[in-house]
């Protein structure tokens, strides 16, 4: 497939916009420009939540196995929005230390979703289809596949 060649920042925009495959070639690397809202979508579906959410004690917690990022709160909602917190503050210190580290450098895909979506983004994509859990169970999320 040959990527769109633009002669100005507009047309080039413009061809984002309409998803055709534009890149910029710098030496012998190869940068995509791609339209922020689709990435995210489609990063939303490639890499699912799988969040665990723990109902124990009057107090809601939520972890990603695998990750090392866990929120907690004294209501199901309080623990999500802890959540979406949670996984910015892992995603600013993946851009700024721990992307090149051995255990964490597989989650770039997570961190540009987390990067690319908005606060209700975010919220959605750790509760989507999951009932909220009683006192005791524990629920993944988001379901697989």
């Amino acid at each position: 497939m040959e990527s769109h060649c633009a002669s100005s920042a507009g047309e080039l925009l413009h061809a984002v916009e309409r998803g055709r495959s534009v890149t910029v070639r710098a030496g012998d690397r190869t940068m995509a420009v791609v339209d922020g809202e689709r990435l995210r979508d489609f990063l939303a579906r490639f890499c699912p939540a799988e969040a665990r959410v723990v109902a124990e004690d009057g107090r809601w917690s939520v972890f990603i196995p695998g990750l090392p990022v866990a929120a907690d709160g004294s209501t199901y909602d309080e623990a999500i929005d802890e959540m979406g917190n949670a996984l910015r503050e892992y995603a600013e210190d993946w851009q700024e230390h721990l992307a090149d580290t051995a255990n964490h450098r597989g989650n770039w895909a997570l961190v540009q979703m987390i990067c690319l979506s908005s606060e209700d983004q975010l919220r959605e994509w750790l509760t989507i289809h999951r009932p909220v859990p009683e006192a005791g169970q524990q629920y993944a999320t988001r379901d697989r596949g």
